[in-house]
């Protein structure tokens, strides 16, 4: 087993990693909408290049930080390592999304400086209404079913490409557009443009992720139950990575997710 970076290292990953998402996000909303007025088409523009970047960011920063790039997940790895001390302790839980915010505020300032917009407006895009935070609710349930499922299955190394897939899946199915990130929501708050988010409707939006995380824990509680030990002819998923960044070689032993989800 390699040894974990410097919470320091992989603190300032989560933090250019969440800032890089936020500027694709941003950007590409700006530039959706500098090219055409159909607004399905500058949604599928912003989609696109989401999926695309998340899973490219996933794939090269995965192996230092985790690639969390969001609180929600953040705070559930914590939650499920809690009883076998395994997972990020609480310290590293607050460096990562102190990290996570404040890439995300400065994702949204680097778009909008890169368009020749104001550096900071705050977004009037007003996204006010129930059926949105159920949206989010369900948006982030399924993104949390999904990483600690993939990762109670063995499947994690299938992460860049199934995770950047229900992204964008989710900005298509969920009338939110599937924000489903306690700090891309407050990173999108500062700027004025496609992708804004007024900042009056950020904390019902982060409320309704933070339920949504915690259904989706319930979830592959749910679908998983208590994970066998595989036997000597099983082979599990080589480096697979651990809440603090390790790479877990092949070996029959469960992961962070699947002893602490395990009822």
């Amino acid at each position: 087993m390699s040894a974990p970076a410097p919470l320091v290292r992989r603190a300032a990953v989560e933090g250019l990693g969440t800032a890089a998402l936020v500027a694709v996000v941003v950007g590409s909303g700006i530039q959706a909408t500098g090219l055409t007025r159909d607004v399905g088409t500058q949604l599928l523009a912003n989609s696109l290049a989401t999926v695309f970047g998340l899973g490219v960011l996933i794939a090269l920063l995965g192996p230092v930080s985790g690639a969390h790039f969001n609180p929600a997940v953040t705070l559930a790895a914590w939650f499920t390592g809690r009883r076998t001390g395994d997972g990020p302790a609480l310290r590293e839980v607050a460096a990562y999304v102190a990290a996570q915010v404040a890439g995300a505020i400065a994702g949204a300032v680097l778009a909008d400086a890169m368009f020749d917009k104001p550096l900071v407006r705050l977004s009037t895009h007003d996204r006010w209404a129930g059926h949105l935070w159920l949206a989010e609710v369900v948006a982030t349930a399924g993104l949390v079913w999904l990483i600690f499922g993939l990762a109670r299955a063995g499947r994690a190394h299938l992460a860049p490409l199934l995770v950047a897939s229900y992204i964008g899946a989710a900005y298509w199915f969920t009338s939110s557009t599937s924000f489903a990130n306690p700090a891309v929501t407050i990173g999108r708050a500062f700027t004025d443009t496609f992708a804004g988010i007024a900042p009056a409707s950020v904390l019902p939006f982060l409320a309704a992720q933070l339920i949504g995380a915690a259904a989706g824990l319930g979830l592959v509680a749910l679908c998983f139950g208590r994970p066998t030990t595989p036997g000597k002819d099983q082979v599990l998923v080589p480096q697979v990575l651990d809440p603090h960044g390790r790479q877990q070689p092949a070996a029959p032993t469960r992961s962070t997710e699947e002893s602490a989800l395990t009822p």
